[in-house]
């Protein structure tokens, strides 16, 4: 998919605003930022957004602000990319590791209690692939056993459960804007938001090296300050975000709806904005084969869980409470399909097409196979 047609519409746009920072002499940290900051605060309803660098720094940020660190332990997924996890490997915590929903791809609540112990001082739920997590029970379970809760929002911005954002219902939401996102910037970026003012105060701190004032550093922070003109391209971006999500929500109606009966296990959830759409196959790789000699592109999120990554060759670093079952199943048998904002009609209907004739080849149901 071409970035430049997908954003044709408001690319004039984006060329004015880039320009504008670039006139302005204001690069990191300005009018542009504190803008951007107010109005993703807006939108997604919560009370304080803060910005950073990148989706891992809000993670590490929204971490550290909550005092977690070493004889720590956070209550998260195995089945995710590698940041969710990082973060908390990088304020010396240690990762608690509890099975997902084999339909959802999500923390399993049910799990939670098992992982507990007098050490858990946090619960770090991530909003895979679009679908929100059953956060709310995860937010009960938090607040009986008073632990923090951080949202991992990279994948689900604009997602809502009872018209309630994800990231608005932990203690934290973190967000993450690359190209890969269904929020993409231009680049990189991130965002914290709360609606705590004493996290506030102390993310406030944390990205700037631990300062508030300058030259005064009243604590070792990060430098994870926000540029100017990836917040100004982003601000523009917000603006479409509901109808960009609105598309892939059509787009992914329409492969389950023409998929249904087919032998896939196909997403399902309230509230998801399908940053990917993601079924379960057996036996993949003839299937991702099939549509790669088709001319259609395909993804595997992802091949190997977590705890299996070489960093956890030592296990003492981390703590599994289960086999972990449906997550290593996940990753042996999901495969994302195209769906993307601009994504015609044709397009989403050849991929169908093509999936049910892989499908077709692999039980030999073709003439000749």
């Amino acid at each position: 998919m071409n970035p430049l047609i997908w954003h044709a519409s408001i690319q004039k746009e984006l060329e004015l605003a880039a320009v504008k920072v670039l006139r302005s002499g204001s690069y990191v940290l300005g009018q542009e930022a504190n803008q951007f900051e107010q109005d993703a605060s807006d939108y997604l309803g919560c009370s304080y957004a803060i910005s950073c660098a990148n989706g891992t720094d809000a993670l590490v940020l929204a971490l550290t602000a909550a005092d977690i660190g070493p004889g720590d332990e956070v209550i998260t997924t195995p089945f995710t990319f590698f940041a969710s996890t990082e973060a908390v490997l990088r304020v010396g915590a240690t990762p608690v590791f509890v099975d997902i929903e084999s339909e959802t791809f999500n923390l399993n609540p049910c799990c939670l209690n098992e992982a507990l112990s007098n050490k858990t001082r946090a619960v770090l739920a991530v909003h895979l692939f679009g679908l929100p997590a059953r956060i709310l029970e995860i937010k009960d379970f938090c607040r009986i056993n008073d632990l923090v809760l951080i949202e991992d929002c990279a994948q689900s911005f604009g997602a809502e459960i009872n018209k309630i954002k994800t990231g608005c219902f932990g203690d934290f939401g973190c967000f993450s804007f690359p190209p890969s996102e269904n929020q993409e910037g231009y680049g990189g970026g991130g965002l914290v938001i709360t609606k705590d003012s004493k996290y506030r105060e102390k993310l406030l701190q944390l990205r700037k090296h631990g300062s508030t004032e300058k030259y005064q550093h009243k604590v070792v922070g990060y430098n994870s300050r926000r540029d100017e003109l990836q917040v100004a391209l982003l601000k523009i971006k917000l603006k479409h975000i509901d109808e960009y999500n609105r598309q892939r929500l059509d787009i992914a109606c329409y492969y389950s709806e023409e998929l249904a009966g087919c032998e896939v296990f196909l997403p399902v959830g309230n509230g998801h904005v399908f940053h990917q759409y993601t079924i379960q196959v057996d036996h993949r790789e003839r299937l991702q084969r099939h549509l790669t000699e088709a001319g259609i592109a395909s993804a595997i999120h992802y091949p190997r869980p977590v705890h299996h990554q070489p960093t956890f060759k030592n296990k003492s670093i981390y703590r599994s409470v289960d086999d972990l079952y449906c997550a290593e199943v996940a990753s042996k048998n999901c495969l994302s399909l195209p769906i993307y904002p601009g994504m015609q009609k044709e397009q989403f209907q050849r991929v169908v097409s093509e999936v049910k004739s892989g499908l077709a080849v692999r039980h030999g149901m073709v003439a000749g196979v």
